[in-house]
């Protein structure tokens, strides 16, 4: 219990509501989404209440909430075939949130082969045809037209929309992802991908524009409402958009450096060892502090290590250890793309290198890799 509660306090800071976990992934409700979900009731009620004149005022506003509850159930299934996916590549997800526009799976790693890109990005889209489809048989199975087939119709219309809308080729939608797949398979560089779905991204955000103002220049009965929420998904395209450029150039890695030329040797000492005697020997290495039975207690954390020896020199060195988690280990052979993105993507100021064997050959700091990136 004490871990569900965590997570609950992490995600309430995150900005959003916990709802459960679905494959280990918390699901987050943003406070968007709620706005959204009134916007859908305004407009679906008098619908409702059009197709099926025999039904009430309150009947109209169930339908309409119940139909806000069915599309944002549609796009957790879009967002769960992401997290599915990734997670059956090997791929962690942080979390998956629900909000105005939709929603969104945070994939922790980049994928590493642009066939995993590929298949991460299509299975949102995928997932939204089937529901399509499905709503769409149930609509037309149902021999009265009223307002629960209009319920049943518009879910499918909406899964469809989903589905189409985000296989536009552009950033971040998914479409612009397969996109970057393709160009990256292709070229062999997934930075030119980024490139190529970025400018897709900015086609989308741009015809989308261009469709709001027509709608307002032709007097459409929808101009207003189209104008707004175009320019809304416009500005949601290019904030993405720019957000993946960043990401590709915090993850570039500067051509013809290696690992090697920036890890920092590393010194074992006893887990037992006096702090002040630990921080002496360290003398700008990385010092793994190992217990008695062999197992490693951590890295000796400087700072943790300085406060404590000005206060209690011989207290054992552990006491001022930070545990090592998988996400600080490095290989000494992985790529430097991969190695820069797990820096940025984790708190932490210095990473265990290890060899092919497990053994340590190294420690790489953050502030080290920082300085390289930014010669380039």
């Amino acid at each position: 219990m004490a871990s569900t509660g965590s997570w609950r306090r992490q995600a309430g800071r995150d900005g959003g509501l916990p709802l459960f976990r679905a494959a280990g992934v918390p699901v987050l409700l943003a406070p968007s989404w709620w706005l959204g979900s009134a916007a859908i009731v305004v407009l679906y009620a008098p619908l409702a209440s059009r197709i099926s004149p025999d039904a009430s005022g309150l009947a109209g506003v169930l339908l309409a909430a119940t139909f806000a509850v069915f599309l944002g159930l549609s796009v957790l299934a879009h967002e769960l075939g992401h997290c599915l996916v990734a997670l059956r590549l090997g791929l962690p997800v942080r979390r998956l949130r629900l909000f105005l526009l939709g929603g969104v799976s945070e994939v922790m790693r980049t994928p590493g082969k642009p066939g995993h890109e590929g298949l991460v990005a299509v299975a949102g889209p995928v997932v939204s045809v089937v529901l399509a489809g499905a709503f769409g048989l149930a609509a037309h199975a149902m021999p009265v037209r009223d307002a629960v087939w209009l319920l049943v119709a518009q879910t499918a219309f909406a899964n469809a929309a989903v589905a189409v809308f985000n296989l536009l080729p552009g950033l971040p939608l998914d479409g612009g992802r397969i996109l970057r797949a393709g160009v990256w398979a292709l070229t062999g560089h997934r930075a030119s991908g980024t490139r190529a779905a970025v400018v897709g991204g900015g086609v989308v955000a741009a015809l989308l524009v261009a469709w709001a103002v027509w709608g307002v220049l032709e007097g459409t009965e929808d101009r207003w409402l189209r104008f707004g929420a175009c320019l809304l998904t416009a500005w949601f395209v290019v904030a993405g958009a720019r957000g993946e450029l960043s990401a590709e150039r915090r993850r570039a890695w500067p051509e013809g450096l290696t690992l090697g030329e920036l890890v920092r040797p590393v010194l074992q000492l006893p887990a037992e060892s006096p702090v002040s005697g630990a921080l002496s020997a360290s003398a700008g290495r990385g010092v793994v502090l190992v217990r008695a039975d062999g197992v490693a207690a951590g890295l000796l954390d400087r700072e943790l290590a300085r406060r404590l020896a000005s206060t209690s020199p011989h207290a054992p060195a552990e006491q001022a250890a930070v545990p090592i988690r998988p996400e600080t280990v490095l290989l000494e052979n992985e790529p430097g793309d991969e190695v820069a993105e797990r820096v940025h993507g984790t708190a932490a100021w210095e990473y265990l290198v290890v060899d092919l064997e497990g053994r340590p050959a190294g420690v790489l700091r953050r502030e080290d890799l920082k300085a390289a990136l930014n010669r380039r």
